[in-house]
């Protein structure tokens, strides 16, 4: 005799236990999704939950999380055009034992935000501040990229004009980590084009709307991808570049690295010598270039 079927199985349920629960003064940190809402904790859900006031970048965009999942908290607005006015509202209402979170409109506050003063201040009036993790924009660009992850430095968003890019990436030549960077959609090209000229052939990973729908890592060399969004159309969302670290360099005399400069400079461009000298020595790029200027001036 055949055994009868099993039953098909429902579809696992899972508990979200949102009902208020005493939360402790002070002022809670917390993270919410960068893209897709249900990369939310759950802890972050009751947490929102049970504050007497959450402040956001935007009330607007954080209700549509809190409607997602039923919430109704008091909001308050506190962003980088009203934080000064509105911190020492909080302050008093942390004084008075409230127990207040903080979001930003993506991800983990703090990172390119105004929140670190509230902390600061926080902090400095004898309050306690609870982190509350969760998404984050930084480290799952890293996850993505495919690059060395053990040691790595985050920069945030790059000057937007040129020159000052360029000045504050040659301060970056040195650093061994992995390099994590923010950056437009108007200002990619324009920004990869110079991390190609004073970094160098890298490898990096472009990762843009990170967790959405249109979720895309591009990986390349600085130079292919510069290339690339050069002629593509401007890209939309939100992007991180992940960019690979300084590499370890041999032992070069300064006699020697003049004499391959000059050589290299006699053949090509500046831009050109220095790729070329970079490569073949190993030597921190930032070095190089240094040294390829003081002698191209020499030459005037």
């Amino acid at each position: 005799m055949a055994p009868e079927p099993k039953p098909a199985r429902s579809p696992a349920r899972i508990p979200l236990a949102l009902e208020p629960v005493p939360l402790a003064p002070g002022l809670h940190v917390v993270a919410t999704p960068i893209g897709h809402l249900g990369d939310v904790t759950l802890r972050a859900l009751a947490t929102l939950a049970a504050a007497d006031l959450v402040l956001c970048e935007d009330t607007r965009v954080t209700r549509k999380l809190l409607d997602r999942y039923g919430l109704s908290p008091s909001l308050l607005a506190y962003h980088d055009h009203n934080a000064a006015e509105v911190r020492p509202r909080i302050l008093r209402r942390l004084a008075e034992k409230a127990a207040i979170a903080l979001v930003s409109d993506a991800g983990t506050p703090l990172v390119s935000d105004p929140g670190y003063k509230l902390v600061a201040e926080a902090i400095a009036a004898g309050h306690r501040v609870y982190p509350v993790p969760g998404a984050s924009a930084l480290l799952a660009g890293l996850v993505a990229a495919g690059l060395p992850t053990d040691r790595f430095w985050f920069e945030g968003f790059l000057p937007a004009k040129s020159g000052q890019r360029k000045n504050r990436i040659a301060e970056l030549l040195e650093i061994a980590g992995t390099l994590v960077l923010y950056e437009t959609g108007p200002r990619l090209a324009e920004s990869l084009v110079d991390l190609a000229e004073v970094l160098g052939p890298r490898a990096a990973a472009i990762c843009r709307e990170l967790t959405k729908a249109y979720e895309e890592v591009r990986r390349g060399t600085l130079a292919e991808l510069a290339a690339h969004y050069a002629k593509a159309d401007t890209p939309k969302g939100e992007i991180v570049l992940i960019i690979g670290g300084a590499d370890e360099a041999r032992a070069v005399s300064s006699e020697e690295l003049d004499l391959l400069l000059r050589k290299a400079l006699a053949r090509g461009s500046l831009k050109d010598a220095v790729a070329e000298v970079t490569d073949e020595t190993g030597l921190k790029r930032r070095e190089v270039y240094a040294r390829a200027l003081a002698l191209n001036e020499g030459k005037r």
